[in-house]
């Protein structure tokens, strides 16, 4: 069925649900798994008055390396403790353009993400990137909550 999945997260614990998950679902069905974290670049950080934060961009980038490097080494571990092939990759994107990129150059058929199922004002406030991935995607995409 599903030979090789992409499960995106950002080490919450919400996302590991999603990691749970699509980690079960691999070793079911004998798959292979992608886990993809992203880092937003560092123009996200930027408003009309300038930097939002006072703090220099090579910092920024080494801190979000680590911390990928730190969310991915968990889920590689989970993978290995279930006898499942995990490949890790780092991105620096928007979550939703880094999933489906990855999705994509990595020949995945399914992506397993978490959702906070947020309604009404907040989800437009906010925003949803699970929702953005669900309506980009060409491949089926699971939602957990």
């Amino acid at each position: 069925m599903f030979k090789r999945i992409l499960i995106a997260t950002d080490g919450s614990d919400l996302a590991g649900k999603g990691v749970a998950t699509g980690l079960s679902l691999a070793k079911t069905l004998g798959a292979q798994v992608v886990a993809v974290t992203a880092t937003e670049p560092w123009t996200a950080m930027a408003s009309s008055e300038g930097m939002a934060f006072n703090f220099p961009i090579e910092d920024y980038e080494k801190s979000a390396a680590d911390q990928a490097k730190g969310i991915l080494s968990k889920v590689q571990k989970e993978a290995e403790s279930l006898g499942v092939s995990c490949e890790t990759v780092h991105v620096n994107d928007f979550p939703a353009e880094a999933i489906m990129a990855t999705a994509q150059g990595k020949g995945c058929d399914l992506i397993v993400m978490a959702s906070h199922g947020r309604r009404g004002l907040s989800r437009l406030l906010l925003g949803s990137q699970a929702t953005r991935v669900v309506t980009m995607s060409a491949v089926p995409v699971l939602i957990c909550r």
